[in-house]
């Protein structure tokens, strides 16, 4: 049976065009950090509301990230944003990685109930349930504290998903072959499953650190004490009622944008190592 080509090389129309769209997908994610990176380092003689304003600034300077530090207590803040993302984090790895696992390996009751329960909850959109979540905190008595903040993304319900299917991707005969040495729940989950899903849980990681760091409803609901406040929360003292300094905000922007940075470039080797180390080679 004769079969056609398979491929064929694509024409110059093809790819220009592309070409042009990788670049307007460039533009439209990466410009908006360039411009705000650029309007942080533009001095106090630059005119940032112009007609055409400049992308480069004319002299550059670091004393707008110097004097952000001076208008509110930026290293407070990102430190309790450090502690809710910390908390957020350590609760998905152990409680998603558990949940997870049960799920995709263990024999009970009810296990496709629960899969379902945790399937529905990601069609409410998280408006819908920041009332009750609101008032379960404040039954507990954390108001206005970091624990009542990180409480609720303890455990994200598509954190448990993401571990489900990455445990449900580990040969069964791995499994098999660890009952048949004698191995229990625990020495499976450790020696059998976590190392096969490694990558999942790198991305776990991530999300739940970005997600954390940048989430400003909640804790701008749950906290009042503004020593409390989280970094992005803290960031709006720098828009003052009757003025405001973009090139202030513009750092401010930054110096909240940094750890995300550090954290993706510090784990997403360990991401591309774990699926790599996770792979079943036939």
């Amino acid at each position: 049976m004769s079969s056609g080509s398979t491929g064929r090389n694509p024409s110059a129309t093809e790819k220009a065009v592309r070409y042009l769209l990788l670049v307007l997908v460039l533009l439209l994610t990466i410009g908006p950090f360039l411009w705000q990176l650029s309007t942080s380092l533009k001095g106090p003689g630059e005119d940032v509301w112009s007609r055409t304003p400049g992308f480069l600034p004319e002299d550059p300077t670091f004393a707008n990230y110097l004097q952000v530090a001076d208008t509110i207590p930026v290293w407070t803040y990102a430190a309790n944003s450090l502690i809710v993302a910390a908390v957020a984090v350590a609760g998905n790895v152990v409680g998603a990685t558990l949940a997870g696992f049960a799920l995709a390996r263990l024999r009970f009751r009810g296990a496709r109930l629960a899969l379902g329960l945790f399937v529905a909850t990601l069609v409410l959109p998280g408006e819908v349930t920041i009332v009750s979540q609101y008032v379960t905190v404040r039954s507990l008595g954390l108001t206005d504290t970091l624990l009542g903040v990180a409480l609720p993304g303890a455990i994200a319900m598509l954190n448990v998903l993401l571990m489900y299917t990455a445990f449900r991707a580990v040969p069964p005969e791995l499994d098999a072959a660890a009952l048949v040495d004698g191995a229990n729940v625990r020495q499976r989950l450790v020696h059998v499953g976590l190392p096969s899903v490694r990558g999942m849980l790198s991305v776990v990681v991530i999300f739940t650190f970005i997600g954390a760091w940048d989430d400003f409803l909640w804790p701008l609901i749950v906290l009042n004490d503004p020593s409390r406040y989280t970094l992005t929360v803290g960031i709006q003292y720098l828009d003052g009622t009757f003025s405001a300094n973009p090139r202030l905000i513009a750092a401010g922007t930054m110096i909240a944008f940094l750890p995300i940075v550090a954290v993706f470039a510090v784990l997403q080797r360990f991401f591309f190592r774990g699926v790599e180390e996770g792979a079943i080679k036939g």
